[in-house]
């Protein structure tokens, strides 16, 4: 049976994303020299997953010469927010709660990120009474 098309980006997906959205727009061969070499990828297996993600939406190309250069159209705070919803609700129901809830009892958390988060829970809360 084939694999269900995936809409968000998946682990083999990410690292690419991650070289363009840092180097804002590259070749494939760009991407290839960027990845950690361990293990390495293949060119032809890049040029496939950079079309998968223009598929998806997350880039588009441009031909230079006999080169095409790839740049992201979805930010990488817009991904991470898509990615988020997506957990939210596959795991817990659509209930942010019920993440932040397990965050708290299972990962150690800073003194220092916690004021930040009780500063934004703050901030969150004066933003509802206006």
């Amino acid at each position: 049976m084939a694999r269900k098309k995936s809409f968000h980006l998946t682990e083999g997906e990410l690292p690419l994303m991650e070289v363009l959205w840092k180097k804002g727009r590259a070749t494939v061969g760009d991407v290839v020299t960027a990845l950690p070499a361990d293990p390495p990828l293949a060119y032809s297996t890049v040029l496939t997953t950079l079309r998968i993600l223009e598929s998806k939406g997350y880039l588009r190309h441009t031909k230079e010469g006999r080169a095409f250069v790839y740049e992201p159209i979805i930010v990488q705070e817009e991904a991470s927010r898509k990615a988020l919803g997506y957990l939210v609700n596959r795991f817990f129901g659509g209930s942010c709660e019920q993440l932040v809830v397990n965050l708290l009892k299972e990962e150690t958390i800073s003194r220092a990120e916690l004021r930040r988060i009780k500063k934004m829970i703050a901030e969150s809360e004066q933003g509802e009474k206006k």
